[in-house]
């Protein structure tokens, strides 16, 4: 696996089992949004200070992003999506 690819994997890994959104992730650790979903989309290429501020964010330390994975394990869950409460359907008459 590639380093991006291994950082990504292993942000969302942990942020993931600690039930942290992508938004508040970054909001705590002074990043823009955007840039910490592209850095689990594989399309930023984050700097080592900025790792450095996701790691300590996550209280972990900056060599958890540097994993391998298990042979076969399936990539991290996705939260729940979307910041709004989910609408009821109404039928309509």
């Amino acid at each position: 696996m590639k380093a991006r690819a291994l950082v990504a994997w292993n942000v969302r890994r942990i942020r993931v089992d600690r039930g942290i959104s992508q938004e508040r992730l970054a909001y705590d650790a002074r990043i823009d949004r955007s840039y910490m979903g592209g850095i689990e989309q594989q399309s930023q290429n984050p700097t080592i200070d900025i790792l450095e501020r996701i790691a300590d964010t996550l209280d972990v330390h900056l060599s958890e992003f540097f994993l391998q994975p298990p042979k076969g394990a399936t990539p991290p869950e996705t939260l729940r999506k979307g910041r709004k409460p989910a609408r009821s359907r109404r039928k309509t008459k």
